[in-house]
């Protein structure tokens, strides 16, 4: 495919897209119906599908019976070996495909260096994949898989409203079609949280130094960071849910980490045919720290000033915030 049909390549040779980023239109007053219809198909397609029917697949396949639940036992490294793998093949073929054997070069590439390319004394080994690599392994799988354990612990064992599908179809059917509003929610509210600056030192940084985010950077936090992005599954725990969505909250935020941290605005299949990544929104976030600190699922970063639409006029607004602040600082 030809790249710059779609975008323009900088002096550095980074690319960016032509279009600006649109915040979802179901919030446009006045409502925009062909807009919404036209949106919808890429609220499902591909990745809230695709980690719906995951979690479907992993609750009747990896996760035991109720009444083996009720005991932290052995199931609990069933659990952390299943996720190990299948984030090793999840995020590894995305890996593979892009950055080991290139194989659309640089086409898409928002930056046209190369992470495993860079030594940087930021990182372990002052290479960035193998600091994504111990950290995502390290401390990010463990705690993911403690956050799912538990959560699974606490339904078997009463502690959690547990609301069956055959008794409550309409209620959990519309739970599950807000899970990605839910984790946009808890994502942005945590994230200004670590962005305040002492937070930000000790904590985010960490996740921060990926300037130039790859597939392995997806979830290569500090693990505090790790315990509050891992924590959105505990508000299944908070209001009347179900043990599935809680996990499909939790795949959601674990597998879905990648959509963000691709580095490609799209991902070729050959010939014309590309998949979307939709991965600028949060490429602009590393690479400008202080904008889009959501996904633009829903508009908390319009109001509260931090929204970048990749245009020349969001660089604007966003030095206009910065002289503002230095203003008020002085």
């Amino acid at each position: 495919m030809d790249d710059l049909k779609y975008g323009k390549r900088n002096k550095r040779g980074d690319w960016a897209p032509n279009l600006k980023i649109e915040i979802a239109p179901i919030w446009a007053l006045p409502p925009k119906l062909g807009a919404v219809l036209k949106w919808l198909p890429h609220y499902f397609l591909p990745w809230n599908l695709f980690f719906a029917a995951f979690t479907l697949v992993y609750w009747y396949v990896v996760v035991p019976e109720v009444d083996v639940l009720r005991t932290l036992s052995w199931w609990v490294l069933r659990l952390f070996v299943v996720n190990a793998i299948a984030l090793l093949l999840f995020f590894g073929a995305f890996e593979i495909r892009l950055y080991i054997l290139r194989a659309q070069g640089s086409r898409f590439k928002y930056n046209s260096k190369w992470p495993g390319e860079q030594r940087n004394a930021a990182f372990w080994f002052q290479n960035q994949n193998i600091d994504n690599l111990i950290r995502t392994f390290g401390t990010g799988l463990p705690i993911w898989t403690a956050v799912e354990a538990g959560t699974l612990w606490a339904y078997a064992n009463g502690y959690a409203p547990w609301l069956r599908f055959a008794e409550h179809p309409w209620y959990l059917a519309a739970l599950a079609l807000v899970v990605p509003v839910i984790h946009e929610a808890h994502f942005f509210a945590i994230h200004r949280l670590i962005h305040t600056p002492r937070l930000y030192k000790w904590v985010h940084s960490v996740h921060h130094n990926s300037v130039n985010p790859s597939p392995w950077s997806s979830l290569s936090m500090h693990p505090v960071e790790h315990l509050l992005y891992f924590g959105v599954a505990l508000w299944h725990l908070v209001f009347p849910s179900n043990p599935i969505l809680a996990l499909y909250q939790l795949h959601y935020a674990g597998f879905g980490a990648v959509v963000g941290h691709i580095g490609f605005d799209k991902i070729e299949f050959g010939g014309e045919a590309a998949l979307d990544s939709h991965a600028y929104t949060h490429y602009l976030h590393h690479k400008y720290f202080e904008v889009n600190y959501g996904d633009g699922l829903v508009p908390f970063d319009k109001l509260f000033g931090t929204w970048h639409d990749g245009t020349a006029e969001g660089d604007a607004h966003m030095q206009a915030r910065y002289e503002r602040r230095k203003a008020r600082a002085n």
